[in-house]
């Protein structure tokens, strides 16, 4: 049996962390672009910057009403496995919400960040907290810094809720918030299933594995105009520390990017879609046959950008290894067995570095 990688990872995280992480000093990256000036922590080095010119990926677009259908569902699983192997994402249609509603996700975001800064300061993230609205924990002094402003809750499961984080300006946000995390969970558990019939596994397999203890986190982004744009980056380059990510676009402004053979592609907006990410979990599930993409977030000088992560969280006390069925002679186990994969993903992510490095055999 291979060992749990908790304690291997904390030992690397810990040895590299400062004595006290903190906060960012300059305040809201809002407050920072009000100013007009690109201060020094967020101008990424010249050959980190962003291409806007980058070429539109192909990631298939998935109908997920077909993928639910026992009779229909072949072509599209066929569609699924090939775009999650090559891409790692793709866009979700036909997923059972309105573009009305999904309009009102969207407005609602930009509403909260359109409040005065007393306003959205009731709900300040704490030192050392995850949750709540500011920015990410500042945990080295050579941490360049992302030009986004962002409000993280945990959505799901109810119990966990911290309602001090959760706005009830805008009226129907916690409403809107709450309907929203159970049609997401309903979709996350159709493609878990739908993944995994893919490739030729009982429907449960990953659902099985990640237990019954699920959590989702949501994370509202905002990404303010930069005078600056090509200097910074909205997010810098990771891949996600959950099992998929079901990510809601900016209706009109793109600026998501992802990396396949070394090259940077842009996201394409397809109307109504929900971009869905597989993470690092699955990756490790699924013994790499599905991959995690690295993406990256641009800015632009002239409009400002909103987006709505939802993280789909296994059990934090789960094992998560590669499923046996998937291990054979011509591919072997390619990685350990993880627990609480993602107390970890953090303080690598905001060091620049990816947590799965370590999770290799």
């Amino acid at each position: 049996m291979h060992s749990v990688l908790r304690s291997e990872l904390q030992n690397a995280v810990v040895s590299n962390l400062p004595a006290m992480a903190s906060t960012n000093p300059s305040g809201t990256v809002q407050d920072v672009a009000s100013k007009g000036e690109v201060p020094e922590r967020y101008i990424h080095k010249e050959s980190d910057r962003g291409a806007r010119n980058a070429p539109l990926m192909a990631a298939p677009v998935i109908d997920i009403a077909l993928l639910s259908s026992s009779s229909k569902s072949g072509p599209e699983l066929e569609k699924l496995r090939h775009g999650l192997q090559s891409w790692g994402c793709f866009q979700a249609i036909n997923h059972g919400m309105t573009s009305e509603y999904l309009d009102e996700v969207r407005q609602l975001t930009k509403q909260f960040f359109g409040l005065s800064m007393e306003e959205k300061l009731k709900h300040l993230k704490e030192e050392h907290e995850m949750e709540g609205y500011g920015n990410d924990m500042i945990l080295s002094n050579q941490q360049i810094l992302d030009w986004t402003d962002r409000l993280y809750l945990t959505v799901y499961p109810h119990q966990s809720r911290r309602f001090k984080y959760w706005p009830t300006n805008p009226q129907r946000f916690r409403e809107v918030v709450g309907e929203y995390t159970t049609n997401v969970k309903l979709i996350s558990e159709k493609i878990l299933k739908a993944m995994a019939r893919s490739l030729d596994l009982d429907e449960s397999s990953f659902l099985s594995q990640y237990g019954e203890q699920v959590k989702l986190d949501a994370r509202f982004n905002f990404y303010p105009r930069c005078r600056n744009p090509d200097l910074v980056l909205g997010v810098k380059p990771h891949a996600d520390g959950s099992a998929i990510t079901i990510l809601l676009q900016d209706k009109k402004v793109e600026g998501l990017q992802f990396m396949k053979d070394n090259e940077w592609y842009n996201a394409p907006i397809v109307t109504d879609a929900l971009l869905v990410n597989v993470g690092d979990q699955v990756e490790i599930t699924s013994n790499g046959i599905f991959k995690s993409p690295v993406h990256r977030v641009l800015t632009n000088s002239e409009r400002e950008r909103i987006s709505l992560a939802v993280f789909y969280l296994p059990d934090s006390e789960k094992e998560i290894e590669p499923l046996e069925e998937l291990i054979n002679e011509s591919q072997p186990r390619l990685y350990k067995s993880v627990k609480n994969f993602v107390g970890l993903y953090f303080e690598y992510y905001q060091q620049g570095e990816r947590p799965m490095e370590a999770a290799r055999i």
